[in-house]
């Protein structure tokens, strides 16, 4: 027997045939449930890139707007860099989804199909077998029973001769008659008795090969059919952790790119800028000159005159009218003094 039946080829048909058509159930179930799983992670994939996609969209600086001014600085072209990359990265996670959904999902679909088909052919042959050795053994029982009943009915008719020729007081026609019915009765249990023979080696020869040809081969496609299920869920799975290595690299260069726009970042060149923005281009204002109010403690007593008294008045009302003509007002006070 090949190696490969040493494992399912020890299970008993009778006992766990049923068990055997569960368990391949149970793994066809396995794999949808994986598929499913693979199936949500892709949708997940696409509704992230989505999320990003808009986010991104949305604090795109919109045309002939104060923000469009905003990007002359270098913060603000680091940030739409930013953004621009958020983009692509968001493209990385549709490619995901995009692998997840050719690579796995639609190549499980379609395995599984096959291999419910598989098993379903399987396990037809197996029930044909089945019933087929089944078939055997009720032939087998009945022409025994039938060779069993043949037999009792050959015994009846030899005691019932038997007893009839041992009276003397029937006819010979009627021993002879007995006679007849005996031998009737012996062919008819010598037939019932080769055909049991013929049941029981057709019988032997089905149960072996049942056994030890046609169990042991449905059986081993059956195993097959298990080991490379098996080995499919593994493909899968590797090629699950596959897909998004193989967008690493991208995702890496969008992370780069985004610490690049955050390192072209020139405060010095932004703060120019804002100078040039806002400068007005006026000379700064001069000095504020000493106002001397001290002046007037200088006078004479002499000095005190109505007339005198009357002009010290209106160059005090001048000097409240006018408070910006500083440098005439010292410059006359200075002269009179």
């Amino acid at each position: 027997m090949c190696s490969c039946l040493k494992l399912f080829s020890f299970l008993c048909p009778q006992d766990q045939f049923d068990n055997l058509e569960k368990y391949t159930q149970w793994g066809i179930e396995f794999v949808e449930r994986y598929t499913k799983f693979v199936k949500e992670r892709s949708e997940i994939e696409l509704s992230y890139a989505k999320q990003i996609r808009n986010l991104s969209k949305k604090y795109q600086p919109k045309k002939n707007s104060r923000e469009e001014e905003e990007y002359k600085y270098t913060s603000c072209r680091a940030f739409l860099m930013t953004l621009n990359e958020l983009n692509d990265y968001a493209g990385q996670h549709e490619v995901i989804a995009e692998s997840l959904s050719s690579q796995i999902i639609s190549e499980l679909t379609r395995y599984i199909q096959e291999l419910k088909a598989e098993r379903k052919a399987h396990f037809h042959d197996g029930r044909r077998a089945q019933q087929h050795i089944e078939n055997s053994w009720k032939q087998l029982e009945s022409s025994k029973r039938r060779f069993e009943r043949d037999c009792k009915e050959a015994d009846r008719a030899q005691h019932y001769f038997d007893k009839m020729d041992a009276d003397i007081n029937v006819t010979k026609a009627d021993v002879e008659k007995a006679k007849q019915q005996a031998q009737m009765r012996h062919q008819i249990a010598d037939d019932s008795k080769n055909e049991y023979l013929a049941y029981l080696q057709k019988f032997n020869k089905d149960q072996h090969e049942h056994y030890y040809t046609l169990i042991p081969h449905i059986f081993q496609r059956i195993q097959e059919m298990e080991e490379r299920r098996i080995e499919r869920i593994g493909e899968s799975m590797r090629c699950y952790a596959e897909v998004e290595r193989k967008v690493l690299p991208i995702v890496s260069k969008c992370l780069d790119g985004m610490t690049k726009a955050a390192e072209s970042i020139e405060p010095k060149m932004d703060t120019k800028q804002v100078v040039e923005t806002f400068k007005s281009g006026f000379e700064p204002p001069g000095d504020v000159e000493f106002e001397d109010y001290s002046v007037s403690m200088k006078r004479a007593v002499s000095e005190s005159s109505f007339l005198n008294a009357r002009g010290e008045s209106r160059r005090r009302s001048r000097s409240k009218l006018w408070p910006l003509i500083k440098r005439n007002k010292v410059k006359t006070q200075t002269g009179a003094s």
